[in-house]
């Protein structure tokens, strides 16, 4: 199910370092060519109307846009957190499409009626390892490890119960892997709203640094970095409450794929295993 190659050149050390590269590059792009000028643009223009009308023009719609809301290196950072969130998510989706795609074929192609004995059960091993192994599709997918395992524990146990829990070991150690998988992006759906935190207090700071200027009457000072404050948390608990509802949804997909694993290795391997009868009462498998 998940890669052996651990090393630098595999895509589970790559995919999240390299999506990390490609958010902080593609949103400072953004922000460069397109946030900052329009805030600054926005601003200066909130600032000659506040100078022309007076106090009263203080609160403008466009001090609500969403370039404003932004501009702040904090809301920068959660928006790079959150798609590199959605990178990783993304990479472990397709991961569970190709290993479903998977249920579609016939591995054992048993004729209607036919039965496994443990006798025959070594030879589908050997036939189904060679498939395995020509086919770099099929290669380090839970499906057919828990297939071959099974056949193998058939054949070495002569008990179907033995092959039985050899699938649940593999589904059950595939099912933790997955789990664990997911650990990075539990910690950035963390990390987004920490991020808004900081932002928070940073602006609060600022702010206090400049309430003798707004007890004089000048609030521009303690209203912007207030601004900070709020947007910051703002735009983090956004982006963490998506964020967490698609971790949600992956973690469903990924648990309803380690049963759909277990249900086909069943009711096509398992349930069609027989030990014959002479094997059952013999002597050797009652003692």
């Amino acid at each position: 199910m998940i890669s052996r190659n651990k090393g630098i050149l595999s895509l589970e050390f790559l995919i999240p370092n390299l999506g990390l590269i490609l958010a902080f590059v593609v949103v400072e792009m953004f922000y460069s060519a397109v946030v900052r000028p329009r805030a600054d643009e926005l601003l200066l223009k909130n600032k000659v109307m506040r100078a022309q009308a007076g106090a009263n023009a203080s609160a403008t719609l466009d001090e609500r846009s969403i370039y404003i809301i932004i501009r702040d290196p904090e809301q920068q950072w959660e928006i790079i957190l959150f798609l590199w969130g959605m990178t990783v998510l993304s990479y472990k989706l397709t991961q569970i499409g190709r290993e479903r795609r998977l249920f579609k074929q016939d591995f054992l192609a048993l004729q209607e009626g036919e039965r496994i004995i443990p006798e025959d059960a070594f030879d589908r091993y050997k036939e189904l390892k060679v498939q395995v192994e020509r086919d770099p599709k099929l290669r380090e997918r839970l499906l057919p490890e828990c297939l071959l395992a099974a056949l193998h524990r058939f054949h070495a146990s002569h008990s179907i119960q033995d092959a039985a829990n050899a699938v649940k070991e593999r589904t059950d150690l595939a099912a933790d892997q997955l789990d664990s998988s997911l650990s990075l992006v539990r910690y950035i759906a963390w990390a987004i709203p920490a991020i808004g935190f900081i932002g928070t207090v940073r602006g609060i700071g600022y702010a206090l640094a400049y309430a003798e200027e707004a007890i004089q009457g000048d609030i521009s000072a303690v209203t912007s970095w207030l601004g900070l404050a709020f947007n910051s948390t703002l735009v983090a608990l956004l982006l963490s409450l998506v964020l967490m509802f698609i971790l949600h949804m992956m973690q469903s997909r990924q648990e309803a794929f380690v049963i759909e694993t277990q249900s086909y290795c069943r009711d096509r391997l398992i349930d069609v295993m027989k030990v014959p009868a002479n094997e059952t009462n013999s002597p050797a498998s009652v003692a």
